[in-house]
């Protein structure tokens, strides 16, 4: 199993991190809802190499036979890899290159929430709650689990449908009784 979890985890990985990495140029042009769609969108493409990693590994590893516990846990294997590389990706895009992308996501939230018309309380604790995040997500063990996080629902999703289309139990072994002739 651990050449095709490396295999198909590090395909993914690369394939994510390459996705993000074009969407990012393309962030800011068509705005924070449809950047989410894109990035959601870019998440699924990539995590469907775990379909073909578990049909892999069942049809040339065990014969076309696989339970969905060893196909799960070949999937999350693969989903666990793919998420590592995407969060590696993000770290050194974040810290290195964009320090200051996150700091307009959270203006524009704050923007929104301001501009909700919520009674004033209420929009404190909000705008408060969002300055706090920020602040967390500049610490780099946070940033990271956030960005860990955001993947991996998406990730297992695909892992427990593709587990459940592609779990194949052994044929059932031939009867021994013997054949009954009627005339």
């Amino acid at each position: 199993m651990k050449k095709t979890v490396l295999t198909f985890g590090l395909i993914a990985g690369v394939m994510i991190s390459v996705l993000m990495d074009s969407s990012l140029l393309v962030a800011n042009k068509i705005g924070s809802g449809h950047s989410m769609v894109l990035g959601y969108t870019m998440m699924v493409a990539s995590f469907m190499l775990i379909y073909f990693g578990i049909r892999s590994y069942r049809d040339n590893n065990l014969a076309g036979q696989i339970s969905f516990g060893r196909a799960f846990a070949c999937g999350i294997l693969i989903t666990l890899i793919t998420i590592v590389c995407y969060v590696a990706t993000w770290e050194v895009l974040y810290f290195n290159f964009i320090p200051h992308f996150m700091d307009s996501y959270f203006a524009a939230q704050i923007h929104k929430i301001q501009s909700s018309g919520l009674d004033p309380a209420t929009t404190a604790a909000q705008v408060a709650s969002i300055q706090h995040s920020q602040q967390l997500y500049q610490n780099p063990l946070v940033n990271i689990a956030y960005t860990f996080i955001e993947p991996l629902p998406v990730g297992l999703i695909i892992t427990l449908i593709s587990a459940a289309v592609l779990r194949r139990k052994s044929p059932a072994e031939p009867s021994t009784a013997p054949a009954v002739v009627t005339t």
